[in-house]
């Protein structure tokens, strides 16, 4: 599927073609042959729309935050992490103020991808190889390739995992809500308000979220707020600005609700999620 990335120029070097991103073109790496491709940019808001790709993709931004829309959950990918895409996965990426955006696409009838949604901690040296391997050539011949390839996926498979990622419901009674879910400022309301605007009482959205997630609303609630605040966080919203816009009673409520579900304190938190050699 061709999509709208911001920025895309393809550049012709004497090592080939390559992508440095700029914002008029559009780009589908199942249409090349080579079995990676890679494309660079400077990206500040973005929002692909829900397509997928043949190929396995891996997505890193070493600042700014990106959020994912999947066909069941949505996930958050603060700075310093990477998300693995399995190929046929449909998903909609949305970005802001993201800088030194970095994708890989992989052919996996020559690797052994993953096969489920992965995020992993980025380190230097992965860093640096996904740096390298953005800006090959698209006509790099594959027997060039395979030393870097094999260390990318030795590093892959061996950084620690995170999780930032919210299953979703499926009941159609919930539509409209999935569709404000993705909406920069949309704030997920309370049970009542919720169980109000879809026509049901608070016990059946607690029993659907229940059976469907996992998780009682409440506990859900609790989740995305906490996603969302990892976001508000990585675009450097102040943690007072943060709690207000959460709709926390104080910065202090909102610093002990941070601390509880992740054992850090908000600064602390994008202090060591900023800095790739924490």
């Amino acid at each position: 599927m061709l999509y709208l990335l911001t920025t895309l120029i393809l550049k012709t070097t004497r090592f080939g073609q390559m992508a440095i991103i700029d914002e008029h073109t559009l780009f589908d790496a199942d249409k090349l042959t080579a079995c990676v491709v890679g494309i660079a940019a400077d990206i500040g808001r973005h929002d692909s729309g829900m397509h997928q790709h043949k190929k396995g993709q891996l997505l890193y931004a070493s600042q700014g935050c990106m959020s994912f829309a999947l066909e069941n959950s949505i996930c958050i990918l603060p700075p310093t992490k990477a998300v693995w895409i399995p190929a046929h996965t449909q998903h909609q990426a949305m970005m802001t103020n993201v800088v030194a955006y970095r994708s890989l696409y992989f052919d996996c009838s020559v690797f052994e991808c993953p096969s489920d949604m992965t995020t992993i901690e980025v380190n230097p040296v992965l860093k640096a190889l996904i740096d390298k391997m953005a800006l090959w050539a698209w006509d790099k011949p594959e027997n060039e390739m395979k030393k870097t390839t094999d260390l990318f996926w030795e590093e892959f498979y061996e950084a620690k995992c995170h999780s930032f990622q919210l299953p979703l419901p499926s009941d159609r009674r919930l539509k409209r809500f999935y569709q404000q879910l993705m909406q920069e400022s949309f704030l997920v309301p309370s049970l009542t308000t919720l169980a109000q605007s879809i026509g049901a009482s608070p016990k059946t959205v607690t029993r659907l979220f229940k059976a469907e997630t996992g998780m009682s609303y409440q506990d859900w609630r609790q989740q995305w707020r906490l996603l969302k605040a990892i976001e508000l966080l990585s675009r450097e919203m102040q943690v007072s600005d943060a709690a207000h816009w959460l709709g926390f009673s104080s910065d202090s409520a909102f610093i002990a609700f941070f601390k509880k579900l992740t054992g850090k304190t908000p600064l602390c938190f994008m202090k060591n999620h900023t800095d790739p050699l924490k």
